[in-house]
């Protein structure tokens, strides 16, 4: 049994007012998202409107906690080696990073790869782009920590992940909905 069964097992099984949290729980799983997520739910018999709310929200909520901690993290690090480029500059302490070359590189030339790829996306498409766009490659949670790692602002970047998510969890409801209005 696959997660995507299990999910669907689970909103059988549980009292019509958990349904929606199952729902959003699925949502926030990567390649599940809002868009499998809402049809997990209409396909157990939510009504589509309220598995498509309850999908987003989880799919968001899990995307901005992972925006919030990774921008957290980077500026961490950015703070961190500008205190040790200042402390160096001065002589007297932690040499910079730039004296030993910058970051160790770890040798793995498909990590590169993704990573280049992933920037001329952004340099062609920009932060809208990406994220609209983001979803036919790769789930909503790996582009926004993406975006937050390189250094786009957390609400610019929640905005156009709050806009994708609403778009292609409507789209694909809409579709769910209707497949399942014609087939029965």
């Amino acid at each position: 049994m696959n997660l995507i069964e299990t999910f669907q097992n689970l909103v059988a099984q549980v009292p019509e007012l958990v349904q929606p949290l199952i729902v959003a729980l699925a949502g926030a799983v990567p390649f599940i998202e809002g868009e499998g997520a809402a049809t997990i739910g209409i396909l157990g018999g939510i009504p589509p409107i309220i598995a498509a709310i309850a999908a987003i929200v989880g799919n968001f909520l899990c995307v901005a906690l992972l925006v919030l901690a990774s921008s957290s993290a980077r500026a961490a690090v950015v703070n961190r080696r500008r205190a040790k480029a200042v402390v160096g500059a001065d002589g007297r302490g932690i040499p910079d990073a730039e004296s030993h070359g910058g970051l160790v590189e770890d040798g793995s030339a498909r990590k590169a790869a993704r990573k280049q790829k992933f920037q001329s996306a952004l340099d062609r498409y920009g932060v809208p782009g990406v994220s609209l766009l983001g979803p036919l490659l790769l789930p909503t949670q790996f582009t926004a920590t993406m975006l937050a790692a390189i250094g786009v602002g957390k609400a610019r970047i929640l905005i156009w992940q709050a806009v994708a998510i609403v778009g292609w969890t409507t789209a694909l409801s809409l579709l769910a909905s209707g497949i399942v209005h014609f087939a029965v």
